[in-house]
């Protein structure tokens, strides 16, 4: 039984319907849950085998929580500057009450931490040893969930990622269509490079990686599962913020969600006037998830593509 908190969030709205389609039985909470509050999570693995969360016909030896999937978070970048106290609940004593309750239980634990651990001076992409150096609030409390994590139990997973998009709740490529649509132009900074990731293709590989774990084998004393740690995973490439959004004005009148001309032009981080300083550089190395879970990860023009053409897209 996976346990999937933020369930409603755009990512894990993604992990819910992989889930789904996998046949996986699974039961998510949000917000009814607060993961600030240990006792709330503490009642609800002391309810996880009444009927309240599980079907009925769910036999009671596949109730057990084997895995939580951690997709909650405050994301808001620049809100978090004022509203540093609830940024850090979600962010860093969430984190710390999910370990401690999966720690208790006996389950392993994924959380999705972000980029923005680190302080973009880098000229090549971050590997997962390399030294975290937050520059804002949101930064600085997702990377004491991670340190909260790793000092509170051993059987976890922290997936960084970047830039993530997908069909359920806001994100740049709604926006940029949105504004693409009521404006003759648009300016976007072209001095923040990363990389774009297509929301389903972070939850397959979450899946993945679980699917990898259960099935692994010990031979000669040595166990084929992915080693516990930190990985990263993005879609593969490098942009910026200008080149990813015309990407989208491409694609956009390719597929008909864009339907008049529109102008975007580049601007830099200072010219555009951004309240929070954001990392320059924050392209992060896949090398590592690639190996461990034997997959191709596919280019984020590919992935954005796929994106836009499936029927599921709707910026309203």
């Amino acid at each position: 039984m996976i346990w999937l908190i933020g369930c409603k969030g755009m990512l894990g709205t993604e992990v819910g319907k992989q889930l789904d389609e996998k046949k996986i039985p699974w039961v998510g909470t949000d917000k009814e849950v607060d993961i600030t509050n240990p006792q709330a999570l503490e009642d609800f693995v002391n309810k996880n085998e009444t009927e309240s969360y599980f079907p009925s016909d769910l036999p009671r030896s596949e109730r057990k929580i084997k895995w939580i999937i951690n997709c909650s978070a405050y994301t808001n970048v620049d809100k978090a500057e004022e509203d540093v106290e609830l940024a850090e609940k979600l962010n860093a004593a969430g984190p710390l009450n999910i370990a401690r309750t999966a720690r208790a239980i006996g389950a392993k634990l994924i959380h999705i931490s972000t980029d923005y651990v680190f302080n973009g001076t880098s000229n090549s992409p971050y590997t997962e040893e390399m030294h975290k150096e937050p520059l804002g609030v949101y930064g600085k409390t997702k990377a004491a969930g991670e340190d909260a994590i790793m000092k509170e139990m051993n059987t976890f997973y922290i997936i960084r990622t970047a830039w993530l998009y997908g069909y359920d709740g806001r994100n740049f490529v709604y926006t940029m269509t949105k504004v693409m649509n009521s404006h003759d132009t648009v300016r976007v900074v072209n001095d923040q490079f990363g990389t774009p990731t297509y929301a389903p293709d972070l939850a397959n590989a979450i899946l993945t990686l679980i699917a990898k774990n259960d099935k692994a084998k010990t031979f000669f004393g040595k166990n084929s599962a992915p080693s516990y740690g930190i990985y990263h995973f993005t879609d593969e490439g490098t942009t910026n913020w200008f080149e990813f959004a015309q990407e989208i004005y491409k694609l956009g009148r390719k597929y008909g969600r864009i339907t008049q001309d529109c102008n975007v032009t580049p601007c830099t981080t200072e010219e555009y006037g951004a309240k929070v300083q954001r990392p320059a550089y924050s392209v992060l190395s896949k090398a590592k998830i690639s190996k461990a879970l034997k997959i191709k990860i596919p280019e984020w023009q590919q992935s954005l593509e796929k994106y836009m053409k499936n029927s599921r897209f709707n910026p309203l």
